[in-house]
């Protein structure tokens, strides 16, 4: 029973640590944008959070909801979440970064971190809530 309970806050959790380490990431791609040769990177968020879940595929509770494609952002490592983010606007140092897409992506991953913070916070005082007999 108490399982039930607890994988919802089990899998915002681990999206939360996976949204941080995506804004780590996007926030190193920013600081080294005057860097020569540096190739900016990336997470896959749908990749990781099927490892570190276990899922090998996400899937719909209903026929009839619209499947996501799944959008490959470059070459995998081995880990197979990290990706090296293609290059949009070559550049004669060859450093891979676009600021304006960088800056595009750490708004979108801080949205999506206050978001899964939000339903960890709701979650957690609705089970509060429910041991307290309220």
């Amino acid at each position: 029973m108490i399982e039930n309970m607890t994988d919802a806050l089990d899998f915002h959790s681990k999206a939360l640590v996976l949204r941080a380490e995506k804004q780590r990431i996007i926030a190193g791609n920013i600081a080294n944008a005057d860097t020569p040769g540096y190739v900016a990177t990336d997470l896959d968020f749908k990749s990781a959070m099927r490892r570190v879940t276990g899922n090998s595929a996400l899937s719909s509770s209903n026929s009839k909801h619209i499947q996501m494609p799944s959008v490959s952002l470059g070459e995998m490592d081995r880990a197979g979440a990290r990706v090296y983010a293609s290059q949009s606007q070559p550049s004669l140092d060859k450093n891979s970064v676009d600021l304006d897409r960088e800056r595009a992506n750490f708004t979108d991953n801080s949205v999506r971190y206050e978001a899964t913070l939000r339903f960890i916070n709701s979650q957690s005082k609705t089970l509060l809530s429910a041991i307290q007999g309220q």
